[in-house]
């Protein structure tokens, strides 16, 4: 009821987001503190928001939290890495590591490339006589599925589309289904949209089987191909099954492979998307960063092609979007549960608690930011994201310690090369049509677009 109160109208044209997003646990945070109890259908749920216990639930040295288990029906959209514990979610997380090392990082930068330059053609085309309204986001959102279709997939290019778009359709459902209370059995219910979410299912992991099977028979001829992440993550399991002899559960099956794909492509997506729409939004409101970020990319580039050096030494940019992550992280809070009985912090704990760590609330906190926490201010990290915090665990886009994302890198790369080649082509503003209204669907997203005015520069 209060979500939908808070997100029934658009919000002003600032960052104080928080009460339009999470609207009970900001006011729970006002009027009882920051840890407090609250419930979830029969569950005790406790607000964490303490970097130093967040530290030690995230650090999980004894395995003491374990994730959440999912409604089942999340398990159609993606299992793979993110939803694994303990021993499973160490071979997966080693078998995966290869895909994401910064060498195969730098074989990726062609394939940004490319995706980035039909971008900027398609916009130059809309703005090629005077400048125009566009509404980036499902540009940006079609760039970043570009982008993972041909680094996850190389020359299976169309293919990847087409599993994007399921999975898209897919994730409503997801949330839908998320967000509802799971009566168990319903799922095999053959409701319209129970069978259309075993439909999607079933054709994405066709889809995604026929690839494998294809690169499995080149790789035996030794004709496969290892710079896309299908690739290089099949090479990292048959390394591991052929290292391991005869020994019992090595490497990943065809369906585990299928799984992890799955995950490439939503996680891969959404993320980079979200990112670079509010880098934008941000970017129209604060026009003096705009030009400071344009001129780095020109001192740095000029009008070449940006390389892999190059993007890494963009100091201006990265501060920008370490800003935009603070203030518009991806993903609004992160969960764990308790096992067993335990203290955290001056608290006991008994088994089968939820620990909720909202990453939105402390990214804005005023104690941990100071009182600028609800502005744009990207100088703050200037000095790097440890001083930022005080070597606290008080930002967390993408996670914290083991567990931190694996494609942390290739997002913001990915994001560095978009904006880098967006700064040199066009200059934006915000359009009077704009409407400022985040809200989530899986990520944080403009709930009515992004409508800019592009100039060609």
């Amino acid at each position: 009821m209060m979500m939908r109160k808070a997100r029934s109208k658009p919000m002003d044209l600032s960052h104080r987001i928080t009460p339009r997003l999470l609207p009970f646990e900001d006011q729970a945070v006002k009027t009882y503190g920051k840890m407090f109890v609250s419930w979830i259908g029969p569950t005790p749920r406790v607000n964490i928001m303490d970097p130093e216990i967040i530290r030690e639930i995230l650090s999980n040295k004894f395995g003491h939290f374990a994730k959440i288990r999912a409604n089942p029906l999340v398990g159609l959209l993606a299992k793979g890495l993110v939803n694994y514990d303990g021993e499973k979610w160490v071979k997966h997380r080693r078998i995966i590591n290869p895909a994401f090392h910064q060498e195969k990082l730098k074989m990726m930068l062609p394939a940004f490339y490319a995706c980035c330059s039909e971008l900027v053609e398609k916009w130059e085309k809309l703005v090629s006589l005077e400048p125009c309204e566009v509404d980036v986001w499902p540009y940006l959102q079609n760039l970043t599925a570009d982008v993972i279709s041909r680094t996850a997939f190389g020359s299976s290019y169309e293919e990847g589309r087409r599993i994007f778009e399921l999975q898209m359709e897919q994730a409503k459902f997801v949330i839908e289904a998320a967000r509802s209370i799971y009566i168990p059995g319903f799922r095999f219910v053959p409701t319209r949209k129970n069978r259309r979410m075993n439909e999607i299912y079933r054709e994405v992991c066709s889809l995604l089987k026929v690839m494998i099977e294809k690169r499995e028979k080149a790789m035996k001829l030794g004709e496969a191909r290892t710079d896309d992440l299908l690739g290089i993550l099949m090479e990292s399991n048959y390394k591991e099954i052929k290292e391991g002899g005869n020994a019992k559960n090595l490497g990943l099956s065809i369906d585990e492979v299928m799984e992890e794909c799955k995950l490439f492509y939503f996680a891969g997506q959404e993320t980079t998307s979200t990112l670079l729409v509010w880098t934008m939004i941000v970017l129209s409101m604060h026009p003096e960063w705009q030009v400071k970020a344009r001129e780095e990319v020109h001192q740095v580039f000029g009008r070449e092609k940006p390389d892999f050096e190059g993007l890494n030494h963009l100091k201006v940019v990265t501060m920008i979007l370490n800003e935009v992550l603070r203030l518009y992280p991806p993903g609004l809070m992160l969960t764990r549960v308790t096992y067993k009985e335990m203290e955290l912090g001056n608290v006991r704990l008994p088994p089968q608690v939820e620990l909720a760590m909202p990453i939105l609330l402390v990214h804005h906190d005023r104690e941990l930011w100071g009182e600028d926490a609800e502005e744009f201010n990207p100088e703050r990290f200037s000095e790097g994201i440890s001083k930022a915090t005080k070597n606290q665990v008080s930002f967390f886009p993408f996670g914290w310690g083991p567990r931190i994302c694996i494609g942390q890198a290739f997002a913001l790369t990915e994001a560095k090369m978009a904006l880098a080649m967006i700064l040199q082509n066009f200059s934006f503003e915000l359009s009077p049509t704009y409407t400022h209204a985040p809200f989530t669907i899986v990520t944080l997203q403009p709930q009515y677009g992004a409508q800019l005015i592009l100039h060609k520069l």
